[in-house]
């Protein structure tokens, strides 16, 4: 078993948190002083996940998405009122870290899509940075857009939102998990074939065509289910607790 201050120290030295700039608090969100033996993971800190911890009788939970976002209301009512009153209820801890879980070279949800998909990195998508949200690589051989986006749709289990660009073999690609459609315009610059990310936005369709890059949007919770298991398996190991990944459908 271990503590939750513990869990908490070693989630930051491996996570780093202090190297981000975030839109939400990393760490521990909700303290308990319940010794740890079951672990659950999952992307964001929902009704139907606490509902399922609860039902594995888990100690904590650690996430992608937690709460106390910038500029939300911060008052404890409706939806996270429910929420945090389980979580207090039964003794929960809950831990939280965004865009450190994004970021991690190996265990990071960019890493881990790379991985899935055969992309070998070859930098962050902001050059030199070795904290960068996204990155840039390439594949082993050359792939049609329809080629990837079949990939793509074997990998996470959906058909990517796909906006051609016809005639242009992808071989160099940028990519940034979740809702990052804001950063097509770093991956042109770094003169990639394509870009992938989570969600898509009225002008990405434009900015791709006029570009002449591939876009894929694989959506914002598919491309992000990876880097927690990941983190959440290599804390069970090292301190040999139970822990399982439970995976709340989102069609975003």
């Amino acid at each position: 078993m271990v503590s939750p201050k513990e869990l908490e120290r070693e989630l930051n030295r491996l996570l780093v948190p202090e190297n981000f700039r975030d839109y939400a608090p990393n760490g521990m969100q909700i303290a308990s002083d319940q010794l740890i033996s079951r672990l659950v993971t999952g992307v964001s800190a929902t009704q139907a996940l606490i509902e399922a911890a609860i039902t594995q009788k888990a100690q904590a939970i650690l996430v992608h998405h937690g709460y106390f976002w910038k500029g939300e209301n911060p008052c404890l009512v409706g939806m996270k009122y429910r929420r945090i009153k389980q979580l207090m209820e039964h003794d929960i801890s809950l831990f939280a870290y965004h865009l450190p879980i994004d970021a991690h070279p190996t265990l990071g949800n960019n890493a881990q899509l790379a991985g899935r998909l055969g992309i070998h990195i070859v930098d962050g998508l902001d050059k030199g940075n070795p904290y960068s949200i996204g990155n840039i690589g390439e594949f082993s051989e050359e792939l049609t857009g329809q080629q990837l986006s079949q990939r793509i749709a074997d990998v996470l289990g959906r058909v990517p939102l796909h906006i051609d660009a016809p005639q242009k073999p992808i071989r160099t690609v940028a990519w940034c998990t979740g809702g990052a459609q804001g950063y097509i315009e770093q991956a042109i610059a770094c003169g990639v074939d394509a870009y992938i990310t989570g969600e898509a936005s009225e002008q990405t369709t434009h900015i791709a065509r006029e570009n002449g890059i591939h876009f894929f949007a694989a959506g914002h919770h598919a491309t992000e289910r990876y880097g927690v298991a990941a983190v959440g398996a290599m804390i069970a190991e090292k301190y040999d607790i139970k822990h399982e990944f439970i995976d709340i459908d989102n069609p975003v």
